[in-house]
């Protein structure tokens, strides 16, 4: 088919054939729903298993699709971490023109993808920015609601960002590959390769711009809604953010300023958030409790990446 423009709609996955059989189909109704004359629509699925479980489920799902004419597509990339997976997904859409990444975990809503090529064709930014609302798989405690720890941002659609992670992203790869970026494999097992990426894609004065409508719900499984994986998040988000702001700048002078910087407000959030977690025991106020412990968890990273510690959130103690 001879077409102007290839998407590929891209996908990591490690272990989760549950969340695979869920995403699947409704990543298929959308390329299918997208694809036209002009545009070419496929799914690309990245199993970063070492070993390749995955590789059966999407064959036969892909059998199936073929039928509906969605070409789904399957990648293995044996090397751990999830930067070498979006990378994996760039290279494999060497003949695609936008590459757009969504978690497996997540499920996007009715439109999802033609409204981030609506604002994608609007406006022209190097990549679209959609948001993430999140659905728990049981009712988490009150104390975790209190935190807020799963509340994200909303933007009007048409709002320039300057990061983003990659669970709701659309790039043009004509300029991503002119910029020769990639995903930083020292990223891989901390997280925050995306932070990383999207950083670059502004410092080579690339505009990233946020698309309200085009929202994906992302599935918080029971197990992420205890006390301690959401402090652990926000220790890990604190301590990536410091590593990605020091990476950014050269070595040297301008490079210890940043780090210096980044204590101060670490500990201003350490202390003020165990400040707060304090006064919240005192009077047995949840909010003040979760929130003051988020903010200092939040210090306590940020402090300990500006000197190079890098908590790795998502590393693989067993196969």
């Amino acid at each position: 088919m001879d077409v102007e423009r290839r998407v590929t709609i891209a996908v990591m996955t490690f272990r989760r054939p549950g969340d695979l059989a869920e995403i699947l189909p409704l990543l298929a109704v959308q390329a299918a729903a997208s694809a036209t004359d002009r545009t070419a629509v496929d799914v690309l699925v990245v199993d970063n298993d070492p070993d390749g479980t995955a590789r059966a489920q999407v064959a036969t799902f892909a059998t199936e699709a073929a039928r509906s004419g969605v070409d789904v597509r399957y990648e293995h990339e044996n090397v751990p971490g999830i930067s070498a997976a979006r990378n994996r997904a760039l290279d494999a859409s060497t003949e695609s023109d936008i590459l757009v990444f969504i978690d497996d975990d997540e499920r996007p809503v009715d439109r999802w993808l033609a409204l981030l090529l609506e604002t994608f064709d609007d406006e022209q930014p190097v990549a679209v920015v959609g948001p993430v609302i999140s659905h728990f798989e049981v009712e988490p405690e009150p104390w975790v609601v209190a935190g807020r720890f799963f509340d994200r941002r909303r933007l009007p659609t048409g709002t320039h960002v300057d990061v983003a992670a990659t669970n709701n992203l659309l790039l043009d790869l004509n300029r991503i590959r002119v910029a020769g970026l990639r995903f930083d494999l020292e990223y891989g097992i901390t997280g925050g390769g995306d932070t990383m990426f999207t950083k670059q894609i502004r410092a080579h004065g690339g505009e990233m711009v946020w698309c309200d409508e085009a929202v994906v719900h992302d599935i918080v499984p029971r197990e992420r809604l205890t006390r301690r994986w959401v402090l652990i998040r926000a220790l890990r988000s604190g301590n990536s953010w410091s590593l990605t702001s020091v990476d950014s700048v050269p070595s040297g002078t301008a490079r210890l300023g940043v780090r210096l910087r980044l204590t101060g407000r670490g500990v201003v959030r350490l202390v003020g958030g165990s400040a707060r977690f304090a006064a919240g025991v005192i009077f047995r106020r949840d909010a003040h409790q979760a929130r003051g412990l988020r903010s200092a968890a939040r210090g306590l990273g940020m402090t300990t990446g500006a000197w190079g510690y890098r908590y790795r959130e998502y590393r693989r103690d067993h196969r």
